[in-house]
């Protein structure tokens, strides 16, 4: 049987473009996994690595123009949203070419041996070690950045630990065509091209979570496709950590204080973050607590006004523009939900924008308004209104794990359900905002890109510094004699790393 063709798609026709690769069979999995394993060797020495993610962020840089053509053909996000797409892919390679030579995500611990305590100490040197093989699942929505060249690919690369990317089957001429500068990098670098490899299809994305020698993966994408993949990756014989970012609602709860004081500015705000990118971002604000009466009607006018002025706009491919269809006209049905703004069909490729209200009090309790509570992917929001603050209480303990919360609070003057909401939201989500907007996400140290499940499969972060202890697990040599550790943690610290010694930082 011929293996299945992959073609690049034009999602503003829904036409093929080219055919880019074949799906990968079985067999070529393996021989994706095993060649990946064999050089995992290669990426030990920390001065190797991080000339190798510089050189992946330079000529990835060198062939933008290219890169961008690509994916905007296979995307539609257009060359302005892919142009800082790169930029921040470029970025976060060099960021992680920065922690690399710092050294201190090894995590490096000392404690020489002290017999007065009790019991007794032995001589311990714990450091981290790569795991080794990381499968990599492409994310739709950003071809550059949660795809073949970005986060999780980069900071596994950062560990020491060669990648298999399963390609998205949404930009696979862009795919193609980032593995090809990852592996020139890789060979520029001095090191084995296999340290990147990518595969293509559904199939072989199974194949890859199940492959003993792949050691831990990296998912971006839906709950159910994240779900299926985290449970066989449990199910192995040999289970291994699996760090899926899944779904996330982002909620936003706007006191009764700041819509008084600047609700037109709340609602134009609001407008801007749930469309942007076609509301196709992990991090868009899909459900907002905003209260009832006047303050909250003037919000509701301006978000109404903004969005009604957004064009229409082409989602990432008709499949999913499909389950945009038919999530809002799901929602739209339910009794006593309104349409200020009907999001939609937009024309026969593209969708309109809109929004959705409901009175919060039918949220509180389990009953036929709960699919208001769950994501749609696409430009489209719920507004509860609420009229208490026990309603926004019970409409928040309903709430599933998300990557954001939101606070819009008074600036003007003390706001007295700040400090509350704030204790509410927090449980929540990985990243708690105040008179922001979740949608971008800072490639920052502090950063934090993950949150109670279904946000995420894990307690960590996909973006920032500490993206790279996913791909790490500690080890501790106990009265080892100097001249068989590891340079890391011999005495005379050759390599001049940080690290903490009899408890104190050295």
């Amino acid at each position: 049987m011929a293996a299945a063709p992959v073609w690049s798609v034009d999602p503003r026709t829904g036409n093929p473009r080219e055919q880019v690769a074949v799906e990968a069979t079985a067999e070529e999995v393996d021989r994706a996994v095993r060649a990946a394993h064999a050089v995992r060797a290669s990426l030990a020495d920390r001065t190797v690595r991080a000339a190798f993610l510089r050189t992946a962020a330079d000529l990835l840089a060198e062939a933008g123009e290219h890169v961008i053509e690509a994916a905007d053909a296979e995307t539609a996000l257009g060359p302005a949203r892919l142009t800082g797409e790169l930029a921040r892919t470029a970025a976060q390679l060099r960021a992680f070419a920065e922690v690399v030579d710092e050294g201190a995500f090894l995590d490096i611990h000392i404690d020489h041996e002290d017999a007065t305590r009790t019991p007794p100490w032995p001589d311990l040197r714990r450091y981290k070690i790569p795991l080794g093989v990381v499968a990599v699942y492409a994310a739709s929505n950003f071809p550059l950045a949660f795809s073949v060249p970005g986060g999780d690919t980069a900071s596994a690369l950062a560990a020491g630990c060669p990648v298999v990317v399963k390609a998205h089957p949404d930009h696979p001429a862009t795919s193609e065509l980032c593995a090809s500068v990852l592996r020139r990098a890789a060979a520029q670098a001095g090191l084995p091209e296999d340290v990147v490899t990518v595969v293509h299809g559904f199939e072989a994305g199974v194949e890859l979570v199940r492959h003993p020698l792949v050691s831990a993966a990296g998912f971006t994408g839906s709950v159910r496709g994240g779900r299926a993949l985290f449970d066989a990756a449990a199910a192995r014989p040999a289970p291994i950590p699996f760090h899926g970012e899944l779904g996330s609602l982002n909620p936003v709860v706007v006191t009764e204080a700041a819509a008084a004081e600047r609700g037109e500015q709340i609602g134009t705000g609001l407008a801007g973050s749930m469309t942007m990118g076609a509301g196709q971002f992990c991090t868009k604000p899909g459900f907002v607590l905003a209260p009832a009466g006047d303050t909250g009607d003037r919000l509701l006018k301006s978000l109404t006004e903004a969005v009604s002025d957004t064009e229409a706009g082409v989602l990432l491919d008709h499949r999913m523009r499909d389950a945009f269809l038919a999530g809002v006209r799901e929602r739209a049905g339910l009794p006593d939900v309104q349409a200020p703004v009907t999001p939609g069909a937009g024309g026969e490729h593209t969708v309109a924008a809109g929004f959705l209200t409901v009175p919060a009090a039918l949220l509180t309790a389990e009953g036929p308004h709960d699919a208001l509570l769950e994501e749609c992917f696409g430009p489209v929001t719920v507004v509860a209104r609420y009229t208490s603050q026990e309603e926004v209480a019970a409409v928040l303990s309903r709430l599933p794990g998300n990557l954001t919360a939101t606070l819009q609070i008074a600036t003007e003057e003390a706001d007295d359900d700040a400090a509350g909401l704030l204790a509410a939201l927090t449980p929540l989500a990985g990243r708690v905002l105040v008179n922001g907007w979740p949608t971008g996400v800072a490639v920052a140290p502090a950063q934090h890109h993950g949150g109670p499940y279904p946000a995420t499969t894990s307690t960590s972060t996909s973006v920032g510094a500490t993206a790279i202890e996913r791909w790490l697990r500690p080890v501790s040599y106990q009265t080892t004699p100097e001249a068989l550790l590891p340079p890391e943690l011999r005495e005379d610290n050759p390599l001049g790393l940080p690290r903490r010694v009899d408890g104190r930082r050295a």
